[in-house]
């Protein structure tokens, strides 16, 4: 409980359990291709699994739907979940449907990591530094035409659930970091994850950030921070020894990825942005579905 993945022993290896449930209304819109709305089912649960460096063996597909939901729909679903799966080297191989008020997808991902590589939530230690893999801010330019309240076109509804899992480069990173997770909810929010886990202090230094370009073609500074932040980014956030951070950096390139080191990890408590030699909170930003607007 508190992590995105569950782990359990196994013949010397551990299997690893992860659930991820998608919403009409709060994750993906009535007029979002089905197939893209599976897509990103099995998406957002790999991308939990890439935080342990895991390779997917098995996905569950649960299908919540009103009466009167199109069959077609489902199919539409099966197939883009299916299609994306086979991608990673795994296959839907079964779940359930059930009728209700409101259409949701749920992806189950079951997975293994090697024995010896396990990073959870919990084990950033003081005098780490912080290294995160591709753009900070995807998600929050994905979702700005909503947020704007503009007519979304189709390509519109495709990045809102544009899930890329970094499993190639979570496997990378597992064997040399002392805690990871995916920032599915924000930088912000895995920062502060990382940090009440761990019981340390996590500063990330504000100009390092490697920014998504769309951000550039926002105007006014306070709005780009905010929406850097927002969430829907899918990477991950590790901490990581310092002696170790070339070779993590080194193995991510090495597969065609990104990873750009952003902060340290000192001793005390709580997340913490340094922008121009000035501290200050983390500011409370990040995906919450139970947020009111």
């Amino acid at each position: 409980m508190g992590d995105d993945v569950a782990a359990v022993r196994f013949r010397g290896t551990h299997l690893l359990l992860t659930t991820d449930a998608l919403s009409e209304g709060t994750h993906f819109l009535s007029e979002t291709p089905p197939e893209r709305i599976g897509r990103a089912a099995v998406a957002a649960s790999l991308s939990d699994l890439a935080s342990k460096g895991g390779t997917p063996l098995a996905v569950l597909l649960d299908l919540l739907i009103p009466r009167a939901t199109p069959e077609r729909w489902c199919r539409s679903v099966v197939r883009g979940a299916e299609a994306f799966a086979s991608q990673h080297g795994c296959h839907v191989l079964g779940g359930d449907t059930k009728q209700a008020s409101e259409r949701a997808v749920v992806g189950t991902i079951v997975g293994w990591a090697p024995a010896g590589a396990l990073p959870a939530r919990s084990g950033a230690r003081p005098g780490d530094v912080l290294l995160t893999t591709g753009r900070v801010g995807a998600g929050g330019v994905a979702a700005f035409p909503i947020l704007q309240g503009r007519r979304l076109r189709r390509i519109d509804l495709r990045r809102l659930v544009a899930i890329e899992p970094r499993l190639g480069e979570g496997r990378c990173l597992a064997p040399l970091v002392h805690a990871m997770v995916d920032t599915s909810d924000g930088l912000a929010d895995g920062a502060r994850s990382l940090a009440h886990a761990s019981g340390v202090r996590i500063v990330v230094e504000f100009a390092r950030l490697p920014f998504h370009p769309g951000l550039r073609t926002i105007r006014g500074a306070p709005r780009r921070s905010s929406l850097a932040f927002y969430g829907g980014d899918y990477e991950l956030l590790a901490a990581i020894p310092p002696a170790r951070a070339a070779e993590a950096i080194r193995r991510v390139r090495c597969i065609g990825g990104q990873a750009t080191l952003i902060g340290v990890v000192e001793r005390g408590r709580g997340a913490y942005v340094s922008d121009g030699g000035r501290r200050r909170p983390m500011p409370r930003a990040g995906w919450d579905p139970f947020r009111t607007s």
